[in-house]
């Protein structure tokens, strides 16, 4: 799996903004101090995002960001291909020169974002991901099952 650390800190920070918005724009500053995130860093992945719509910038004082949707119209998987993120780097199956577990990663990278995008912002913000994840009783699988 290919999901770096650019996907993983833009998840973060538009989670910290649907957290702490309250109306007003959050400054990267506030997000960075909160995230333990570079500031050089968010300013970088802030000015993909705001390119692709999903946040908008406030000037002066009191300014910073805010969402341009609202956190439930927003898929994690938004704002991972905002900030140009494969989630998976894998040959699709059938291509020339591929081995025999392509399928397997090709079946994979489709599971993961399959999942990725019936996640909004706001099942991150208000919990609702971490309950569910909590409640699910974990399935295992024997050997030789």
């Amino acid at each position: 799996m290919r999901l770096t650390t650019k996907g993983r800190y833009a998840v973060m920070a538009m989670a910290d903004i649907a957290a702490n918005c309250c109306g007003r724009p959050v400054t990267l500053a506030d997000i960075a101090d909160r995230q333990s995130i570079s500031l050089s860093y968010l300013e970088q992945l802030f000015c993909k995002l705001r390119r692709q719509g999903l946040v908008q910038s406030a000037r002066g004082p009191g300014g910073g960001y805010r969402l341009a949707r609202s956190p439930e119209e927003t898929r994690i998987t938004d704002i991972i291909q905002a900030v140009d993120e494969p989630v998976l780097g894998c040959r699709d199956a059938g291509e020339p020169g591929g081995d025999v577990t392509d399928v397997l990663w090709t079946a994979l990278a489709r599971e993961i974002e399959r999942f990725l995008d019936s996640v909004s912002l706001a099942d991150l913000s208000n919990g609702r991901l971490a309950r569910e994840l909590l409640a699910a009783e974990p399935r295992r699988v024997a050997v030789g099952e």
